[in-house]
């Protein structure tokens, strides 16, 4: 099966208590819009996103990163680099954006999970977010091209 991995492309870097950072760590500020981690010395926004478009009791915000310079959303079938390299929080829901089904993997190991939710053909979308901190990192879907 073939999925669509979709960086935010609404995160609102004005929104109240953002804050802009620079980067001092390698791969601790993976950008949620280009699903790239930001280099040393760049400018980042830590802001807190809610990646659900519909009202749902799974419905919650959560602080991510963002390029401070615009970045390009991230739209492709290839697992981001920025996944493989993280333990992940994975969880699958249907259209009316209740949970079918989670689990907690290596990011090596994301793909075949991948299958394994998508295979409940309720499942409309899953939510993928690094486990440790617990944020939002991207959207998946099944390919439908």
């Amino acid at each position: 099966m073939s999925f669509v991995f979709r960086g935010a492309a609404d995160i609102d870097v004005a929104a109240p208590g953002a804050r802009t950072v620079t980067v001092t760590e390698p791969h601790s500020a993976p950008c949620r819009r280009c699903l790239r981690d930001a280099n040393v010395g760049d400018r980042v926004v830590l802001v807190s996103y809610d990646p659900f478009d519909i009202d749902s009791p799974y419905r919650s915000a959560s602080p991510v990163f963002v390029h401070a310079d615009p970045c390009p959303p991230y739209v492709d079938t290839a697992v981001p680099e920025q996944q493989r390299r993280r333990l992940l929080s994975v969880r699958g829901f249907d259209e009316h954006a209740m949970m079918r089904d989670s689990d907690v993997v290596d990011g090596e190991a994301l793909e075949p999970l991948l299958d394994k939710l998508f295979a409940d053909e309720q499942t409309s979308y899953v939510h993928v977010h690094n486990a440790r901190p617990g944020c939002f990192a991207v959207r998946v879907t099944r390919d439908s091209g």
